[in-house]
């Protein structure tokens, strides 16, 4: 009895995408900046309430119906073939897209991250997710966090560099 490729290539995207989810997380939550340029080169953080010219509500406001504070059990009626957990659930919708769902102690959504794979993925563009486009460095990379404080979220776009990029949108509770 061997191992199903299609189940192990499911499971190593899963694990690849929780890294991902953990590792712009991290990064969110821990970025000291000491200088604009040092800023410019490590991410963009936008806070729109400190700023008149941009809105102050999330272009990015759920990912196939799933919002921010949406109860688990409604979640799962909304999408099929999760894989449920007590606090995450995980989707795999084809080779290039997945994603994960947090919930906290009550059951309430707390954080979404969607993962696109490759560049025939059907990402959405940086200004779908944030409202504004972004410049991509040499390498192709982007990244931007958007918090929105009156919305209690912030929203983030990252993409990797490289000829098969991974774009993750990321929206958490603040």
């Amino acid at each position: 009895m061997g191992i199903n490729p299609r189940s192990f290539i499911r499971s190593r995207l899963i694990w690849l995408s929780a890294i991902v989810l953990i590792l712009v997380v991290s990064i969110a939550n821990g970025q000291t900046v000491s200088s604009l340029s040092a800023q410019e080169e490590v991410a963009t953080v936008s806070n729109p309430s400190a700023s008149k010219a941009t809105s102050n509500v999330p272009v990015f406001k759920d990912y196939r119906g799933v919002r921010i504070g949406m109860m688990a059990e409604e979640v799962r009626s909304k999408l099929d073939e999760l894989k449920k957990g007590d606090r995450q659930d995980f989707l795999v919708f084809s080779e290039r897209e997945s994603a994960q769902i947090y919930y906290d102690d009550k059951g309430k959504v707390t954080a979404i991250s969607v993962d696109y794979f490759g560049d025939n993925s059907n990402a959405p563009t940086p200004d779908a997710v944030l409202g504004t486009a972004l410049q991509a460095k040499a390498d192709g990379s982007m990244y931007q966090l958007n918090r929105y404080p009156e919305a209690g979220y912030w929203v983030s776009y990252n993409r990797t560099a490289g000829d098969k990029p991974i774009v993750t949108v990321t929206m958490q509770k603040m």
